[in-house]
């Protein structure tokens, strides 16, 4: 069987000491998450520069969300069987590496090397995470820290086009891969100065008793059909969160002829009122007993809001608008998802399970653009927003399956 070093979250740690967890952790995942935009935020200079079109574009996403998601599965048992913080380091080191060759790209085949470096560095973010978060972090916090977790993740998405826009703006946008390779190299620095606080225990095997029960095999988790609705659902609602990161900045432009600048801050609001979403969810999440309702709830909502944006009823302010409240909705239930998914994991996986499930993550992202690339390139704009409400809408129900497969008579 598998047994475990009692994790710290077993025992009541001081505050100081869970918000310094809490802090580093949100520093790496808000890194990762602007990782997630140093590629897709580019996308109308590439297709000037370099003559692309939108399915071409939507190709280099799927190849970095592809890599994301088959390392992050992998990732979750190397995670479980030697620790999380040495995979913390070389993932950042990751996204150093592919900024620096996107400053110097030449070609589609240089941006397509960057979107698998990236997304290599990206696969390891939320096993790590989750391990640390929940040894580390006294258990009476641990919604919090989820909460903030996701919170740190909207930051970096909403970083990351001011920080792009702004820059390139002045010294071009090679130079500014460069400043975003720097950036990761601060970040580094930083964690590497507090990795005391990073460490985690390891699950280690012991033999089996003569007679005894058969030790557990390592992929045994991946029967509970549980994990499947899980993945299911961070397979649907991902989809539709890509549309609004890779496309909104196009849409915005054709259906309203919003400006640019103005659609891209349109994106870093959608990614704001999400962080104040998330913040908001801790809350909820602490208090709630029932973590699926409360996401059911939220797509709901986003999935209405999102339509609305899509019929083009509400113009060029009224949808710039509508669009970041949407963020908002999605992200009341962001730490109520994550507290769905410890309800679903069995003791001493947790990083198997995590890794297999935010795969769904990477294969969402992996897959929306190569459907919704398509209506692009035909000019279906209204109908790529009223899709990506709908899938939004279908991941209402896993999230509702999950739920029934939790609970407790």
């Amino acid at each position: 069987m598998t047994t475990a070093t009692m994790p710290a979250a077993a025992v009541a740690a001081p505050f100081k000491q869970d918000a310094t967890v809490i802090g580093l952790i949100g520093l790496a995942h808000g890194s990762s998450h602007f990782g997630h935009l140093i590629l897709p935020l580019l996308f109308p200079v590439f297709m000037q520069e370099f003559g692309l079109n939108y399915s071409q574009l939507g190709l280099l996403m799927t190849a970095f969300f592809v890599v994301s998601g088959v390392g992050q599965a992998c990732a979750g048992f190397v995670v479980d069987r030697f620790g999380a913080r040495p995979l913390l380091f070389m993932a950042l080191s990751l996204f150093v590496v592919a900024c620096v060759l996107a400053s110097f790209a030449s070609s589609y085949a240089g941006l397509m090397l960057v979107a698998v470096l990236a997304g290599l560095g990206n696969a390891t973010f939320h096993p790590v995470d989750f391990t640390i978060l929940n040894q580390r972090v006294s258990a009476p916090r641990l919604g919090y820290a989820f909460s903030a977790h996701g919170l740190s993740g909207n930051l970096g998405w909403a970083l990351a086009p001011v920080f792009f826009a702004s820059l390139g703006a002045v010294i071009g946008w090679r130079q500014t891969y460069l400043a975003a390779a720097l950036l990761f190299v601060v970040v580094i620095g930083v964690l590497a100065s507090q990795r005391q606080h990073l460490h985690t225990t390891v699950a280690r095997k012991v033999a089996p008793v003569a007679g005894g029960p058969k030790a557990e095999h390592d992929m045994a988790f991946m029967k509970l059909p549980v994990v499947w609705w899980c993945f299911g659902f961070f397979l649907l609602s991902t989809m539709t969160l890509a549309v609004v990161q890779s496309y909104a900045v196009s849409i915005l432009k054709a259906m309203h002829g919003v400006s640019f600048e103005a659609a891209t801050y349109t994106i870093s609001s959608y990614m704001l009122f999400g962080a104040v979403g998330m913040f908001i969810g801790g809350f909820v999440a602490a208090k709630s007993k029932h973590s699926d309702r409360v996401v059911a709830m939220a797509m709901a909502a986003g999935a209405v809001l999102l339509a609305l944006c899509g019929t083009g009823w509400l113009g060029a302010t009224g949808t710039m608008v509508v669009l970041a409240i949407t963020g908002f909705a999605v992200g009341i239930g962001g730490p109520s998802r994550d507290m769905m998914i410890k309800k679903a994991t069995p003791k001493g996986a947790t990083g198997r399970v995590y890794g297999l499930v935010y795969s769904g993550l990477d294969t969402g992202f992996a897959i929306s653009p190569l459907v919704f690339g398509v209506f692009m390139d035909r000019g279906w704009y209204g109908a790529t927003l009223l899709g990506a409400a709908l899938v939004l809408l279908l991941s209402v129900g896993a999230a509702l399956g999950v739920g029934r497969r939790t609970s407790v008579p």
